[in-house]
């Protein structure tokens, strides 16, 4: 039984034409399949060292590490400072402070009313602070073992402040005047008595706070 064959002889051009261009489709096919093969798209080239390079967190670990070496240099130094006396200045302390009363005279006229201050010296080799407000602030005259008058009776209005001494530095308080009278405690609203004159001696002493005056002033009453 015989089949139907393609005739034997020349083909047409169109037929060598797309034999040609099914071989170069082929051809190029290959060559992509070989360049996929040997370059593959997304692979990261390898370092010279064989290591994998370091990731953000790699970098951020180490960022967070030097920092916290800068910190702990800047928390010694902080520290060598206030042991140098470098740092804020601390309580002061009665070995560190002098405390004096003044007055404005050693003796004084029938009608002259003593002025009345103190001062604050620091004796030491660094800077303090105190509370020296004249709510802390006391002026205490006597007389012998008699309690005259003190700044603390029936006081008004005090106001607290609180003073940094350098070292060496003395500062004093604002005058206030003594009417020569006594005083009593929770004795407010009557007649003060006036204290006699004629020479007589009397003593002023003062203290701020927890700090004690050195010693007492003298004064006369004429």
């Amino acid at each position: 039984m015989s089949s139907l064959r393609h005739p034997v002889g020349p083909q047409p051009p169109s037929v060598y034409w797309r034999r040609r261009a099914v071989v170069g489709l082929g051809l190029i096919a290959v060559i992509v399949v070989i360049i996929l093969i040997v370059v593959r798209p997304g692979t990261a080239e390898p370092t010279g060292s064989g290591e994998p390079a370091p990731t953000a967190s790699d970098s951020a670990e180490v960022d967070g590490s030097e920092a916290d070496d800068e910190q702990s240099d800047l928390d010694a130094a902080a520290e060598d400072a206030a042991a140098e006396g470098g740092g804020a200045p601390q309580a002061c302390t009665s070995e560190q402070v002098q405390v004096t009363p003044i007055t404005d005279a050693e003796s004084y006229g029938p009608e002259s009313q003593p002025q009345l201050s103190l001062s604050l010296l620091n004796t030491g080799s660094r800077p303090c602070i105190i509370e020296a407000g004249s709510d802390v602030q006391e002026f205490l005259i006597t007389s012998g073992p008699d309690r005259i008058w003190s700044s603390r009776d029936c006081q008004v209005d005090p106001v607290a402040a609180t003073v940094v001494l350098e070292p060496g530095e003395e500062r004093s308080t604002p005058a206030i005047p003594w009417n020569r009278t006594r005083s009593e405690p929770g004795v407010c609203d009557v007649q003060r008595t006036p204290v006699p004159g004629g020479g007589a001696t009397y003593r002023l002493s003062v203290s701020v706070g927890e700090f004690a005056g050195d010693g007492d002033r003298p004064f006369l009453l004429n």
